[in-house]
């Protein structure tokens, strides 16, 4: 799509949001064509169609006089009324279902991402390069609460963005670690469901550079509202400086917590970083206070599990709990961390269990050991 073409379509999607986005690909404007094209075509039937029966109201009316025919049948008209809207449900079907063959298409691609849904957060691994990532909501929650005033991109920012190349084939796997999620893009013209246990694909081919948001179009748990997608497009040689230093830093995280493993923390540094882990990952099914949510998410405060076994505890954390809503947190954070929140779970709001638990801990645990 040309830029000038680029520029009326997002023109035109920014001056209402009544109506389809056109989009920033070629299949999103073949998508709002086949959508303007039908609504024409509906708008051409509904004049006709009313034009017909309010002139004929109007010009045969009793008050003029108008005496009813007395039929029962026309071959003729029958045979009208069943082609013409034969005919035309031909014209509309045959370039819908090029453009659904053309979208579900994802052969050639030159990049291929997987895109994990979980409750309530989107992960991203790029199959090509040693990249991935969550990216989660960045919206304060002082806005949320209404005690800041709410940002231009309100509930659709987040703290790593996906990043793809303009000009090239990207390829969406798309799946889900616990239930029903949806992947939204609407500039893209690309909404696939995210099942757990399968995996449906998606693509698509981004003409100009810029920033793409969406959402989870799926009711999946009490944050649904709160997993926003936000896409950036770069130009290639953009991209590939980016992946590049994306892989750089993932070599440094690998060797640093193999640093991390042969070292012991303070009872200090592990409270610390357990409590910033915990307000970012655990305090919105458990609460800040410890005490969970009566009859959705259980307590940490005073639980079996805090002030058990403290390899238990860390399995949960490492691997999740089947049939809750506690999922695995074994990509999310590292062993480091989850060593920290453990250390922190077991000795807050009067756990007092007085247990330190270290990165090498979590690794015998994730190894079997």
């Amino acid at each position: 799509m040309s830029s000038p073409m680029l520029a009326l379509a997002t023109a035109a999607s920014e001056r209402s949001d009544l109506n389809l986005r056109p989009g920033v690909t070629d299949i999103s404007q073949d998508v709002y064509g086949l959508h303007m094209m039908m609504f024409y075509i509906c708008v051409v039937i509904a004049v006709l169609v009313f034009g017909v029966m309010f002139y004929s109201m109007i010009k045969h009316r009793k008050s003029k006089g108008a005496k009813p025919a007395n039929f029962h049948d026309n071959v003729k008209v029958e045979i009208a009324w069943t082609v013409v809207p034969f005919m035309i449900l031909i014209a509309m079907a045959v370039p819908a279902a090029s453009t659904l063959i053309e979208m579900e298409d994802a052969s050639k691609a030159d990049i291929t991402v997987l895109v994990t849904g979980s409750q309530w957060k989107w992960h991203y691994k790029y199959m090509d390069n040693d990249v991935e990532f969550f990216s989660t909501l960045a919206t304060q929650r002082e806005q949320i609460q209404n005690k800041f005033t709410k940002g231009e991109n309100y509930l659709l920012e987040v703290d790593r963005p996906l990043v793809i190349p303009t000009g090239k084939k990207v390829r969406f796997l798309i799946t889900s670690d616990d239930v029903i999620h949806s992947w939204w893009v609407p500039d893209f013209a690309v909404k696939k469901d995210a099942n757990p246990g399968f995996i449906n694909e998606a693509w698509t081919n981004v003409n100009e550079p810029g920033v793409y948001r969406g959402q989870c179009a799926e009711l999946c748990g009490k944050d649904h509202g709160f997993m926003p997608i936000v896409v950036i497009a770069k130009d290639p040689a953009e991209y590939d400086a980016w992946i590049d230093e994306q892989e750089a830093i993932a070599l440094r995280a690998k060797e640093e917590e193999q640093r991390l493993l042969a070292m012991n923390m303070s009872m200090e540094e592990l409270m610390a970083d357990g409590k910033r882990v915990y307000d970012a990952v655990c305090a919105s099914c458990h609460m800040p206070n410890g005490e969970g949510l009566a009859g959705v998410f259980p307590a940490i405060k005073g639980s079996p599990v805090a002030l058990g076994p403290q390899e238990d505890h860390i399995g949960i954390i490492v691997y999740g709990q089947s049939g809750t809503a506690m999922q695995s947190f074994s990509r999310q954070l590292t062993m480091s961390e989850i060593a920290a929140v453990v250390t922190f779970q077991r000795n807050a709001w009067g756990n007092d269990t007085g247990e330190m638990v270290q990165a090498k801990d979590v690794n015998a645990i994730m190894n079997g050991q």
